[in-house]
């Protein structure tokens, strides 16, 4: 069995020529997939051929499994399930520029951040090109609205699944499906140094943003195991050889943990941080400031929004442009892994 939805044209065209049909065929059916279309719905294609794709071919789509609508302002949450049974997130986010998809890499996730509820648990499996592509085609395809921008973002480490995200990018900036620019497509990391240099070298103008959340490797570690294994300054440096590289701005994230990293000294260290890495590169410099999620297994917890607007005043003074991430659907806990968990929980009761 094919999975064809993590196929571009050119390897579907070498499908279908192996099955017995003609290219033109391939390029309907490619069509037809990025918009979500079941099979017996493709009406171009002949019965037969219907019949003998249905017969080869794995139908790797997520599923609507639960969706959420926040009636503060529209944000939807969506679970999906997954070809094999399990569970991944995903939030569609309006903006006056365009709906906003933010999608999960993995199911589960490795790196084990401290703050994090999509870790507990630990990594399943990577996802496919397809079931990440799946995510926004099937958000698409329910909402009725195009999807302008993509984040990567949700559960999972993207640069753990570095193979399948790239063939992913092939796949959703291809004029023939879901073209989506480059430049609006945002791709979040904890920090895996080596993967972020192969990144530069792709050449794909997309946006790269560091999750860095502390600003001491004491202090990092103690959160983020990837620290450990690649501290801050070589962090830091694969940042810089990436903005040289590809010249795009790259963004910092830093959740702010009440009583942990959100006081004035610890903004003005992340901005001499930040300056002295970038100095002499004329990167401009941007912090986007997370309120930590509250996650009753971490403990941790989250600080007033005027405490984060403090926080964000002391280094944009310093030179360093931050703003504080606007809170989507936060009554239907739009930040991911929360939903997934529930799921599990469900789904372990019911077996």
């Amino acid at each position: 069995m094919m999975d064809t939805l993590s196929m571009n044209l050119s390897e579907l065209e070498a499908f279908f020529s192996e099955i017995g049909e003609p290219k033109f065929r391939a390029k309907q059916y490619y069509l037809w997939q990025k918009t979500g279309t079941p099979l017996d719905e493709m009406t171009n294609l002949s019965k037969s051929l219907r019949q003998k794709l249905s017969e080869t071919v794995t139908d790797t789509l997520p599923k609507i499994e639960r969706k959420l609508i926040s009636a503060q302002d529209g944000t939807v949450k969506y679970l999906f399930r997954l070809y094999d049974g399990e569970c991944v997130e995903s939030v569609l986010m309006r903006y006056h520029h365009g709906n906003t998809i933010c999608i999960s890499t993995e199911v589960g996730c490795p790196m084990g951040c401290k703050f994090c509820a999509s870790t507990i648990g630990g990594k399943v499996r990577n996802l496919l090109p397809s079931e990440l592509l799946g995510q926004i085609i099937a958000a698409q395809r329910d909402d009725g609205e195009r999807i302008d921008n993509v984040v990567m973002m949700g559960i999972g480490e993207p640069l753990d699944n570095y193979d399948n995200v790239i063939k992913f990018l092939r796949l959703v900036g291809d004029a023939d499906g879901l073209n989506i620019g480059y430049r609006h497509i945002s791709l979040s990391t904890s920090g895996i140094v080596p993967r972020i240099l192969d990144l530069a070298k792709e050449e794909y103008p997309i946006t790269l943003s560091i999750s860095l959340h502390a600003t001491t490797d004491e202090a990092r570690s103690a959160i983020m195991p990837v620290n450990r294994k690649w501290n801050i300054q070589s962090l830091l440096d694969a940042c810089v050889t990436y903005y040289k590289t590809t010249g795009r701005r790259l963004s910092f994230e830093y959740t702010l943990i009440a009583g942990k990293n959100d006081k004035e000294a610890d903004a003005k260290a992340l901005a001499s941080l930040l300056k002295k890495a970038f100095a002499g590169t004329g990167a401009p410099l941007h912090v986007n400031l997370i309120r930590v999620n509250e996650v009753k297994e971490t403990g941790m917890k989250e600080g007033t929004l005027e405490e984060a607007e403090k926080f964000a005043d002391v280094l944009n003074k310093s030179g360093v442009v931050a703003t504080v991430r606007r809170r989507l659907g936060s009554d239907v806990n739009a930040a991911c892994g929360q939903l997934r968990r529930n799921a599990q929980s469900t789904d372990t009761k019911e077996s």
